[in-house]
């Protein structure tokens, strides 16, 4: 029987809205939860045994891990999604106030492999989190200013030395004009001003640049989706869609959703893929069964990870970049991605499962092999598969422009790929 998602693209389109940075991203999937349901535990505290049973959540800043079970025994294994939450984007340095030429300027970073070029004559906002001192305790705020604040300013071709423009210099060419005047302003007090935040008390922040044009359906028929930060927030609405459609159904194993900051930087922070984050909440499932490492070492080794990412969809302009053979369209269904040399952590096993997965559901399935001749990029699998023993299986959705300040793919794979990662994690034969 195919499995139905609630998954569409303006779901997907709202969403992406909604959720400008990975902390938004958090607090845009943990209200979606909470309305489900959901209840979130804080890691500070001992968690007693109903963390086991029912609907629960845990945020970590820029990564959440949730999980729907209904009392398994202790060694039970799991079934989890994983995505990341980051885009590429540019960030706010920590001395960002700049005066040049006249100009009033914000210096700004890149994160990422942002594709430098998508970024310049765009209106942008900034978002992200403060902390700010509240008396003699630090306190966290969230910031999204949706106004055409910043602008980085692409050089005019009369002053290019071939006509043909240039490729912005990371560290010159990528700061934001954002006012007129010798002397320099400060952002901080400006952005603490608007988060109600007396000027000097913004004591720390993570703060990012966002395209200001909203998400869309276009073309002819409007069976595309335009969007900033597809990769990887498509996967993170589609796997949130997939476990909530989890939690209305029992089954043997317990359904998790771990959504990640960092992997565009290699994940190796407190809350990346590479950190203790899954592993740690995964084995206090565990323990609130009642098991101990004994058993939360056979629950890992009865577990399979799908690690969720964008693909590479075959680009009508350079048809010449891709694998010959292994043609992925738009609209044509999930992506399984396979590398010899594991930059994608596939293997037959988990293989298998992702296609008995969209076989469940009804969706067609692509396999996507990368030129062997060009660099092939990475995901959260690798790490998670290492870091945990588990089966890990790399899928996602075809897209083009990658790492773009705004992508695209077919709003027909918004549900096919939901429909598939809820088979995933609510497998047949239960």
């Amino acid at each position: 029987m195919p499995v139905s998602t609630t998954a569409t693209a303006s779901g997907l389109c709202a969403f992406i809205d909604a959720s400008p940075s990975p902390f938004h991203v958090c607090r845009t999937v943990a209200a979606e939860l909470t309305a489900a349901g959901f209840r979130e535990l804080p890691e500070s505290k001992a968690w007693t045994a109903e963390a086991a049973t029912g609907k629960h959540f845990v945020v970590r800043g820029g990564s959440l891990v949730a999980w729907t079970g209904t009392g398994h025994e202790p060694a039970a294994g799991f079934r989890v999604v994983g995505a990341h939450t980051d885009s590429p984007n540019l960030r706010v340095k920590q001395h960002p106030d700049l005066a040049v030429a006249g100009w009033q300027l914000v210096g700004l970073e890149p994160y990422g492999g942002a594709w430098l070029n998508s970024w310049l004559d765009r209106d942008l906002g900034i978002s992200g989190r403060l902390t700010v001192r509240a008396g003699d305790v630090l306190d966290e705020r969230l910031v999204r200013i949706d106004e055409p604040l910043l602008r980085v300013p692409q050089l005019a071709i009369h002053l290019s030395e071939d006509r043909r423009g240039v490729s912005p210099d990371p560290q010159r060419h990528v700061n934001a004009v954002w006012g007129l005047g010798e002397r320099p302003e400060s952002l901080l007090d400006y952005i603490g001003e608007r988060a109600g935040v007396a000027a000097g008390d913004v004591l720390g922040w993570e703060l990012m640049t966002h395209d200001l044009e909203p998400s869309r359906l276009v073309g002819r028929d409007e069976n595309l989706v335009s969007a900033p930060r597809l990769d990887n927030q498509a996967t993170c609405y589609a796997g949130l869609r997939a476990l909530l459609a989890a939690a209305e159904r029992d089954r043997s194993t317990t359904a998790v959703l771990a959504l990640f900051d960092h992997e565009e930087v290699g994940s190796q922070s407190d809350r990346g893929a590479q950190s203790d984050l899954l592993a740690a909440i995964l084995e206090r499932i565990v323990l609130a069964r009642g098991g101990g490492r004994s058993e939360y070492l056979a629950a890992l080794a009865g577990s399979v990870c799908a690690s969720g990412d964008m693909a590479h969809a075959t680009h009508p302009n350079y048809p010449d970049r891709h694998e010959p053979a292994h043609h992925i369209s738009v609209g044509g269904g999930p992506v399984l991605k396979v590398n010899q040399n594991l930059r994608y952590a596939t293997d037959a096993v988990g293989a298998g499962a992702f296609a008995l997965a969209c076989a469940q559901a009804e969706v067609p399935l692509q396999r996507y092999v990368h030129r062997a001749d060009l660099p092939c990029g990475s995901t959260i699998g690798p790490m998670t598969a290492a870091g945990t023993g588990m089966p890990t299986v790399d899928v996602g959705a075809p897209q083009l422009a990658m790492h773009s300040a705004r992508e695209l793919m077919g709003a027909a794979d918004v549900g096919s790929y939901s429909a598939a990662l809820a088979a995933f994690l609510d497998p047949a034969g239960r």
